[in-house]
């Protein structure tokens, strides 16, 4: 079965916002990559030091089956807009682990609806993190019983 994994791009602070995702969800990077790793090629025009120094790929795994991507513009790619068209929605396995992640992801951020119980009978909550990323995290205590 296929699997969906998120892809954020940034506009040049790619590598602190993936610090700040690791330091909420752990792990290690299995691969980090900056445009100036990348082999020369016909036709791609030579990056400027600031942009070759940014990130061209990342991957953090945040669970089984899960990963975390990112990358960040460059000045060939121009800057990316940041929109509310996008969140990410985690499923938490117990209500503990939605606070920890909510309150870890949240931090620095902006809180839309804090973790409450909901209508619909899951504990629930959204934000944007620090870096301007929408974020929901829900745990459905009904699939539990």
């Amino acid at each position: 079965m296929a699997s969906i994994n998120p892809y954020l791009i940034f506009n040049g602070n790619c590598e602190e916002a993936f610090l700040f995702y690791q330091s909420v969800f752990g792990g290690e990077f299995p691969y980090i990559g900056r445009f100036n790793d990348m082999p020369p090629a016909e036709g791609n025009p030579i990056l400027s030091e600031e942009d070759g120094n940014r990130i061209m790929h990342v991957t953090l795994p945040i669970s089984d089956g899960y990963v975390l991507m990112g990358s960040d513009s460059n000045s060939a790619s121009g800057e990316v807009a940041f929109g509310a068209n996008v969140s990410l929605s985690i499923n938490a396995k117990s209500k503990e682990e939605a606070d920890k992640l909510f309150n870890g992801l949240s931090a620095g951020g902006s809180v839309t609806m804090p973790m409450n119980q909901t209508f619909w009978g899951a504990y629930f909550g959204m934000f944007a993190d620090k870096f301007g990323i929408h974020w929901m995290v829900n745990f459905d205590e009904n699939e539990n019983n």
